[in-house]
């Protein structure tokens, strides 16, 4: 008998008794289940984070549900590194490698045991990108689930999210709010599990998964601790073994066209600018034709619908109530501004798969936005390209009253350091904060900057300050700021030529970012500039910085 799952054929074919089978049997396989799919089960769990701490569930939800459509589950872990816990800190620069791991890791076990199917269940914000370019490298029928959000916490009537605790640290700092509230603040921001609240990293790319057709509609906003989150993940399941049996796979489904659909969603909801760099990963993971000046090109034509944090008003959860993510994709399917045509893992079309979804957001709510009457009329992540990003920058543009500012540069070669001349009110109004030495080698692993960012808003000085660095931005951070800068300092980009009271340009008009110094003293600074030794010789960091592509490439390993 020859079965039609990949196990099974390499078991049964021309072999009447294989010893592969042996250990199978010791895992409670019974002869007939070789004529049933094997579907590996990538599980992000972990007490790591509250993003992840949910996940179990979840998982078990799933296994049941391929055990009664007749498949096999095959359970394997991925690591994770919360964002938020390392922010900050030497382990921010684990975060983006740690997307790298996961790739490999679920690539590692799903063709290391030539698995059939895979669901990828994550939580935290590299899970998404990590599981996402493993399906798309792997090409075996696969789904993705995200764990869920956080609910937001609550302070005096206020809602909360995990950004509320990096910008109290700014206000406290500055004498402007007590000791007591900054505790409260601090201890009620994250109330259960589930990924951070707003539209930062993780509820971006779970978001844009359902609009790539990756995910099920509305499973990325749904809270981790509702009962429909368990649902959603026992359907997830059922739906990725009618795929396994259509061989319907990631590459079927991930094409140019919609990526498109998935970059128009994050930019109509004011996603995270890390959206950028993971698209531009997950693309050459499935070998899409995709740049950075794609982005740029959707931006132009895609408004900013949806009244979210950090610049907005509202959390997931709220987006969930008002209609989802499918909502928010009718009315840009409506404006033709996705592509209805596009296949979903469910076998159906994104037209189909919205024909129950109406036309026009619900009056009762406050977070989805008609096309004609957009927060934004073009969409919020810039690309910015001079003399200082020659190869891109990304800027996030919403919520700022005058995007464009001239001032002095402030030079830190650290974080740290960065963050001291904040606290210590060193930083003006009008001045350019330059963040270097911290991309994809430099860092290595390009640490977000959310403590240094949430802290210039705490001091009130979001409106004012220029921030500019060849690391990343947390989803949370909002602000004068471009992040991605390349070339990168370490590999000699003009970031790293930068010098204590030279001027800079910020000019997301202009898609302008620019260093004021003339060529001729370029030149002159180059000549004499060394390249830095490697903060890491040995280990995942060294590996990661000696195989990383550059920001504007996606920074991906491979």
């Amino acid at each position: 008998m020859v079965s039609y799952n990949r196990r099974s054929r390499n078991i049964t074919q021309g072999v009447a008794r294989s010893p592969n089978r042996s250990m199978y049997y010791a895992l409670g396989y019974q002869e007939k289940d070789f004529d049933n799919p094997m579907i590996g089960v990538a599980n992000g769990h972990s007490t790591i984070t509250p993003c992840n701490a949910g996940l179990q569930r979840l998982t078990d939800a799933a296994v049941a549900a391929i055990k009664e459509s007749n498949a096999n589950a095959q359970t394997f872990g991925t690591p994770t590194i919360s964002d938020g816990m390392s922010m900050g800190t030497e382990g921010m620069k684990y975060s983006l490698v740690s997307r790298e791991v996961i790739a490999d890791c679920i690539e590692t076990a799903v063709q290391g045991q030539w698995m059939d199917g895979i669901i990828a269940i994550g939580g935290c914000d590299k899970n998404m990108p990590g599981g996402m370019i493993a399906l798309a490298r792997i090409n075996v029928p696969g789904i993705y689930v995200y764990g869920g959000t956080i609910k937001p916490g609550q302070w005096k009537g206020r809602d909360l999210t995990i950004v509320s605790s990096f910008e109290a640290v700014g206000e406290f700092s500055a004498g402007r709010m007590t000791e007591f509230d900054f505790k409260g603040i601090e201890k009620n921001a994250c109330p259960t599990s589930g990924s951070c609240g707003g539209m930062y990293t993780a509820n971006t790319m779970s978001s844009s998964f359902e609009a790539l057709g990756m995910s099920l509609l509305y499973s990325s906003t749904m809270a981790n601790p509702d009962q429909e989150k368990i649902d959603s993940a026992r359907e997830s399941a059922r739906v990725l073994i009618e795929a396994v049996k259509k061989n319907l796979k990631p590459r079927d489904i991930i094409t140019k066209k919609s990526i498109e659909n998935a970059v128009s969603l994050i930019m109509a909801t004011g996603g995270s600018t890390n959206a950028v760099l993971h698209f531009l990963a997950i693309a050459h993971a499935a070998e899409v034709e995709w740049s950075i000046d794609d982005f740029e090109r959707i931006r132009r034509r895609v408004p900013v619908i949806c009244d979210l944090k950090p610049s907005g008003q509202f959390v997931a959860t709220d987006l969930h109530k008002a209609g989802g993510i499918p909502q928010v994709m009718k009315i840009l399917l409506d404006a033709g501004l996705l592509h209805g045509d596009c296949i979903t893992i469910t076998g159906r079309t994104i037209e189909e798969e919205l024909s129950h979804v109406p036309s026009v957001p619900r009056i009762d709510q406050r977070v989805i936005y008609p096309i004609s009457n957009a927060l934004y009329k073009e969409g919020h992540l810039a690309i910015l390209k001079g003399n200082l990003a020659p190869d891109g920058a990304v800027a996030k543009i919403t919520g700022l009253k005058n995007p464009v500012i001239t001032g002095p540069a402030r030079v830190f070669d650290d974080e740290q350091s960065a963050m001291s001349a904040i606290l210590a009110d060193k930083i003006q109004a009008n001045d350019v904060i330059v963040l270097r030495y911290l991309g994809p080698q430099g860092g290595p692993g390009m640490p977000e900057m959310l403590a240094p960012t949430s802290a210039i808003i705490g001091k009130g000085l979001g409106e004012s300050v220029g921030l500019i660095t060849d690391g990343r931005f947390s989803g949370g951070t909002w602000g004068m700021v471009v992040g991605h800068v390349a070339p990168e300092a370490f590999v000699g980009g003009n970031i790293a030529l930068v010098q204590e009271g030279d001027m800079i340009t910020i000019d997301a008009h202009q898609l302008l970012l620019q260093l004021n110094v003339p060529d001729e003293e370029l030149i002159r600074r180059r000549a004499v500039w060394k390249k830095p030794s490697p903060r890491y010789t040995r280990g995942v960091l060294a590996k990661y910085a000696a195989l990383a592509q550059p920001a504007n490439k996606g920074a991906v390993t491979g």
